[in-house]
């Protein structure tokens, strides 16, 4: 894209004179909809981002919150007093990558990950676990299998080698993401009060820095590539726009960026993302109300006779920007030639305007603050969505059993997440495959943390898994059959249905971070939709007590094939006490002693639009009704969660009862009568099927929530389910068999079967 004529003429106007060509490109991307929000800026102020424990919220490269005592870890937010949390900190932040993995499915989503672990480093953090949520067109074009399969390997990839565990995340499949995939990743890190770092920069006369990775030609243009709609021939013309990462460089990158902060050596600090030197360093500057002198030549640089441009603009991987003091610049020259990075004093803050130089001419003389926040918004029209109509399909139980079941959507991914590392850094208690990751953070129950948080991160002896560590739970998704039937109510839906994965789990929300993706904004219905998502997800946070301290947009998500449905991913953190987690499968050693109940409501006489059932097997209806007090229902399920008698519990998602029951059998059975359709296959969140050997507590625990018994388990390995006069059996063998349908389905293609 270029610089508008409306937006040059602005900037002239500021200026009082034409810009130079490096000024024009830098406005250009800058103030592209990818890095100033120009769309969507004007919606975000309805989230809620204020809480005790919010210790940097929005604003920066990620956001920063004090984790609760142990003692505190399982009472709700809204319930904890200020003095509850301790001085050991989570920085949480989530990202896209989506047009780059669509030109090159492996690089983009690798660099997608390391991105987001930069921007947890900028804050002082080691990074400790990462989400991701993946949506690509229907499984069964070739095209989105090639993406899905690049996608992976390319996350697997730099996440392993980086060594960085990916804990968590989503799949999904539908024909609105064909041309147009969505790479969504989250990253948590850990760090504590003394290390804290922040991306404002303090002081003028303090050096500015640049270590890590050369600068080369790669990645030119990314941030105004992203915030265009993909051409028909941009997996070959827009590919110089994806970076191409390093992730043994960002390792090192990494450790470096651990022994600065032991040091005390970084005054501020940002990772280079979008826009490369350029973007970084403005901002660094602008957010602290300064300026910069910045000699370009001193950049490192991998490739020849670079002009001012590609230096600015180049998002080459795997490089820092950091404002030291500079007594201290000799010391962070020497711990970046021991971990074999670059490193080039490449000028300083001052108190006046943003400038550059190059081969001894001034190429950029603009004022800071104009350059990184002086972008116009856009008042843009919308157009108010429209709500489906009832037609209900006419098809029998086991034909719409095995659909929904064997939906590559609904189906297992264990395909997925056995190609990452998961138990890297061994804190991962609860392993991806269930409602939600837990780790174990030992450091905030007092014994541990201070210097050097990364190098202790796998220290789990003594009681890491015991009581007085806190279990940090995280889940992240979205649901794109939702959105698409109902953008609010499925937002809404999308927030309850993510704390609902911690509730299953035993822990309540701490935060969340958003990733708000979306089509062409100038298209009302699109920008109708987006809005809808946006008041969706902030009303619901809000509701459930979980500030949104953190996020990203990403527009103009249109190919050749159409806009992609309005999908609100959203990473939700949450905390309990210690990580004795029930797990997501039946145990049928106590099946005579125990009882299959439902806590919240079945959904009975609710609507099955956006479900998976009528995905599968056609029709239409609108979205089902939620519950009145989120807050309520995500405390009450987590107290059923952990309780003793406990044995198993599970939330209800995606197909409904029908897959979470079929999720739930494996050695053991279970024998279940739902009375209707509706009741097998509604999607409504905020359920948990739970095996109990005390059905009574679990009513106790469960306070104004419906508790519902709906069946027992058995020895025998079957699920019998009965709906209304129908009764389907069918083994758990035959139920893995229609579950591992990626799998099977992947490697029929790899062999050409």
């Amino acid at each position: 894209m270029s610089l508008s004529d409306a937006d040059h003429d602005l900037v002239t106007a500021t200026l009082g004179r034409e810009p130079t060509p490096a000024e024009v490109a830098l406005f250009e991307n800058l103030w592209s909809e990818h890095c100033a929000y120009r769309s969507s800026r004007p919606l975000l102020s309805a989230f809620d981002s204020e809480s005790d424990a919010v210790v940097v919220g929005p604003g920066d490269d990620a956001a920063v919150l004090a984790l609760p005592t142990p003692a505190a870890a399982d009472t709700p937010a809204a319930d904890r007093g200020a003095s509850e949390y301790g001085d050991t900190y989570v920085t949480f932040g989530i990202e896209s990558h989506n047009h780059p993995s669509y030109v090159d499915p492996f690089d983009g989503a690798a660099t997608g990950v390391g991105g987001i672990v930069r921007d947890t480093m900028s804050m002082g953090a080691y990074p400790i676990a990462l989400l991701d949520s993946l949506y690509f067109g229907e499984f069964t074009r070739e095209e989105s299998r090639y993406l899905f399969d690049g996608v992976v390997d390319g996350i697997a990839h730099y996440g392993n080698c980086i060594g960085v565990p990916t804990v968590g995340g989503s799949v999904a499949f539908h024909d609105g993401y064909e041309g147009n995939p969505l790479v969504n990743v989250a990253c948590v890190g850990l760090t504590t009060e003394d290390r804290l770092v922040t991306a404002t920069a303090q002081t003028p006369g303090n050096a500015l820095v640049l270590v890590g990775n050369a600068t080369g030609r790669d990645g030119l243009g990314g941030a105004s590539f992203a915030s265009e709609d993909l051409a028909e021939d941009a997996e070959t013309e827009d590919r110089p726009a994806v970076q191409v990462g390093d992730p043994y460089a960002e390792k090192r990158l990494i450790e470096c960026n651990e022994a600065l902060i032991d040091e005390g050596l970084v005054v501020s600090a940002r990772d280079l993302g979008a826009a490369g030197l350029g973007g970084a360093s403005s901002e660094l500057v602008a957010k602290g109300d300064l300026g910069a002198s910045i000699d370009l030549d001193a950049v490192h640089q991998r490739e020849p006779n670079m002009n001012a441009l590609e230096i600015l603009l180049a998002e080459s991987q795997e490089r820092m920007c950091y404002e030291v003091d500079p007594a201290d610049v000799g010391r962070v020259r020497a711990l970046a030639e021991r971990f074999e990075l670059g490193c080039s004093v490449i000028g300083e803050v001052t108190d006046g305007s943003y400038v550059c130089t190059f081969d001894g001419e001034t190429v950029v003389d603009v004022p800071a603050d104009f350059l990184a926040d002086g972008a116009p918004m856009h008042d843009l029209p919308s157009a108010e969505p429209r709500t489906p109509e009832r037609d209900l399909p006419d098809v029998d139980l086991g034909s719409a059993f095995e659909a929904v079941v064997s939906d590559p959507t609904t189906a297992s991914k264990r395909w997925v997440y056995r190609q990452y590392d998961h138990e890297v850094g061994v804190r991962t208690a609860v392993a991806p495959g269930d409602d939600a990751a837990i780790l174990a953070v030992r450091e905030a129950g007092g014994d541990g943390g201070g210097e050097g948080v990364g190098v202790d991160a796998g220290d789990t002896d003594g009681d890491a898994t015991g009581d007085e560590s806190v279990g940090l739970a995280l889940a992240s998704g979205a649901v794109p059959r939702w959105t698409s039937v109902d953008p609010y109510d499925g937002a809404r839906a999308v927030a309850l249905e993510n704390a609902s994965n911690l509730a299953a789990k035993g822990a309540v929300p701490l935060a969340a971070v958003d990733c708000l993706n979306g089509g062409n904004p100038e298209n009302p219905d699109v920008y109708g939709g987006f809005e809808a998502i946006v008041d969706g997800l902030a009303d619901a946070c809000s509701a459930l007590d979980a500030p949104v301290v953190g996020g990203n947009v990403s527009l103009y998500n249109d190919s050749v094939a159409g806009p992609i449905p309005p999908t609100p991913t959203l990473a939700v953190l949450g905390t309990r006490r210690g990580v004795d987690a029930p797990p997501a499968t039946l145990d049928g050693t106590a099946a005579d002693a125990s009882a299959l109940v439902v806590v919240g409501g079945t959904g009975e006489t609710d609507a099955l639009g956006g479900s998976a059932y009528l995905a599968t097997v056609g029709g239409t209806d609108r979205f089902p009704s939620l519950p009145a007090d989120p807050a309520d229902v995500v405390a009450s399920l987590a107290r059923v969660a952990r309780l003793p008698s406990t044995l198993a519990s599970h939330d209800v998602s995606e197909g409904g009862l029908a897959v979470t029951l079929a999720e739930l059998v494996d050695d053991a059975g279970a024998a279940v009568t739902l009375p209707t359709r509706a009741a097998a296959f509604a999607e409504t969140p905020g359920r948990l099927v739970v095996q109990t050997t005390d059905p009574d507590a679990v009513r106790d625990a469960a306070g104004d929530l419906t508790v519902t018994r709906i069946g027992d388990v058995t020895t025998d390995g079957t699920l019998s389910l009965t709906v209304g006069e129908e009764t389907l059996t069918v083994t758990a063998a035959a139920i893995r068999t229609h579950r591992d349908v990626i799998a099977s389905e992947l490697a029929s293609s790899t062999t050409g079967g």
